[in-house]
């Protein structure tokens, strides 16, 4: 049985990944930060559900000690996901360090943490590594400058490290989500919803199950498909 690794595996597109990869057999370890009753529950659902095997794990994934600890617990992966993410929407110059360290941690600096110990295991087996990033990662946001840092850096340290891995038969691919219908997007109002509509050309948000499809589609794939940053956005 495969093995995949899924973060922020709670809600939105990390449990929409979690359950198509639980429907094609992976054995999963699913993350979260603070939701970690509501992941059980998620779990128990996709092993009834799959008749799969799938462990929680809830921390910090931007500290290396509950990473460290993480990979210490599990079977080697074939898959990993990085996929947790945090938004702060606000202008940067009232933005605090604190703040600001808090976005590039989760967003930028796990997926290093995680590959650090995912690809000792990978090796002389081959996998797939998928960073779930955004268009503002290539475009940039206004009022989202720390947020669009920290997935430009997810871009580059996607293309680098596929470099690294190709001789070893692992690929490393970027996903880069425009709008997609998740928690993290209902502080926007109503107005501000159809205003980005407006300006998506497919006319909607992506749903998370779109999102998923995509991600199996990379792993499904294979090796050479590689050190790519694939748009996710409806045209935007």
């Amino acid at each position: 049985m495969k093995h995949a690794v899924v973060t922020g595996a709670s809600r939105g597109i990390g449990a929409a990944v979690a359950e198509s990869l639980a429907e094609r057999g992976y054995a999963l370890t699913l993350t979260c930060h603070s939701q970690g009753t509501r992941l059980e529950r998620f779990a128990e659902e996709l092993k009834e559900k799959y008749g799969i095997k799938c462990d929680c794990f809830c921390g910090d994934i931007s500290e290396e000690s509950f990473v460290d600890r993480l990979f210490k617990n599990i079977d080697p992966p074939d898959v990993l996901v990085n996929n947790a993410g945090i938004s702060h929407v606000g202008l940067i110059q009232d933005m605090t360090l604190d703040q600001w360290n808090r976005v590039i941690g989760v967003n930028l600096t796990s997926a290093f943490l995680t590959c650090r110990r995912a690809i000792p295991m990978m090796l002389g087996r081959g996998g797939s590594i998928i960073n779930i990033s955004s268009m503002w990662g290539t475009v940039g946001a206004s009022m989202e400058v720390a947020y669009s840092a920290s997935k430009g850096g997810l871009n580059t340290y996607t293309k680098a490290l596929a470099k690294e891995l190709a001789p070893s038969g692992i690929q490393v691919n970027a996903l880069a989500c425009g709008v997609v219908d998740t928690e993290m997007n209902s502080f926007l109002t109503d107005e501000d919803r159809q205003a980005l509509c407006d300006e998506i050309p497919a006319g909607r948000f992506a749903t998370v199950s779109e999102v998923a499809a995509a991600v199996i589609s990379i792993i499904d794939a294979g090796p050479y498909m590689t050190g790519q940053v694939i748009g996710f956005d409806g045209g935007i």
